[in-house]
């Protein structure tokens, strides 16, 4: 019943012009700041902390952000009116040579980037730029919900590994075909994750980025989206990343991990309305940590092989 009611949504919000549907996003997001006050409590809380600021500052740029959350969720409902022809009205790119030298190596790239700005239209964008795009999501609680995201996503051509299926293995192949493979890597790690600073506060942190890189010899390129001031949207491409490589596999992956963590907490400082500030990210507690030797230290871990 939500996967109907949402597509007819989706339906129903492509009949309008972009500039609606940021007006109607702006009334939704103050809405939802002023009833939702778990998250918004949370989020100005965690802000408080991670930016050092008064509660009157932290809540403005919160309301901001929810702002920015509602006109994202519009948007992407409205995914499927995006095509080839027409998407350089609403997504701009500052330095696609990053991405394309980075893609003529012919061992993939990973992408690193993070809940920030509307992250769905970030592999669109790139889709329609030409660029072989693929990802890992994680499925949403609710599985209608996720067959909505990965049908409007199909819309856009962008080829999506949900996590707890044979998604490595399906990422291994990506990357061996030449294909870009996006990491949302601003979310907790879990006890296997690495314990890294974040805000100046320890947190569990995914080491996928790291992880695929190494073990395919992928370039990791640095690739946010931006919600600019006329409502449009900016791919910020940064250049690709120096990895560590000291020969200890395990200490290269953790430092990795941290550099990658500290450019996606740089584009939250300069762009803090754009980031999920309720999110748990600090959840897992560094006492919960597993330890164990991760897939670069096992030969052919990521193919599905035994180590």
């Amino acid at each position: 019943m939500q996967y109907k009611l949402l597509m007819a949504l989706s339906k129903l919000v492509c009949l309008l012009p972009h500039g609606a549907l940021l007006a109607i996003g702006k009334v939704l997001g103050h809405l939802y700041y002023c009833l939702i006050s778990k998250q918004r409590e949370l989020a100005i809380r965690q802000m408080m902390q991670s930016l050092a600021i008064s509660r009157s500052e932290a809540e403005h740029i919160v309301k901001a952000s929810f702002v920015n959350l509602a006109q994202n969720v519009l948007e992407i409902l409205y995914m499927p009116r995006l095509n080839k022809d027409n998407f350089s009205k609403y997504i701009k790119i500052d330095h696609p040579e990053y991405l394309t030298d980075s893609l003529a190596k012919g061992h993939g790239v990973v992408i690193l980037t993070g809940h920030i700005g509307t992250w769905e239209w970030l592999a669109a964008g790139l889709v329609f730029l030409g660029m072989p795009v693929t990802a890992i999501a994680k499925p949403q609680p609710n599985m209608q919900y996720t067959n909505v995201l990965n049908d409007l996503r199909a819309t856009c051509g962008v080829e999506i590994f949900s996590r707890g299926t044979s998604e490595l293995l399906a990422a291994a192949r990506a990357l061996r075909k030449g294909k870009i493979l996006g990491f949302l890597a601003d979310q907790d790690g879990g006890p296997a994750g690495a314990f890294v600073e974040f805000f100046g506060r320890t947190a569990s942190t995914p080491m996928g980025p790291a992880v695929f890189s190494r073990k395919f010899k992928s370039p990791v390129v640095p690739t946010f989206i931006l919600r600019q001031p006329d409502g449009g949207h900016l791919i910020h491409v940064l250049p690709p990343m120096e990895l560590h490589d000291t020969g200890d596999p395990d200490r290269d992956l953790i430092e990795d991990t941290a550099d990658m963590t500290h450019i996606i907490e740089e584009i939250i400082r300069q762009n803090p309305t754009q980031w999920l500030w309720f999110q748990h990210r600090w959840n897992t507690q560094p006492d919960e940590k597993t330890v164990h030797h991760h897939v670069t230290a096992r030969e052919g871990k990521a193919d599905g092989k035994k180590g």
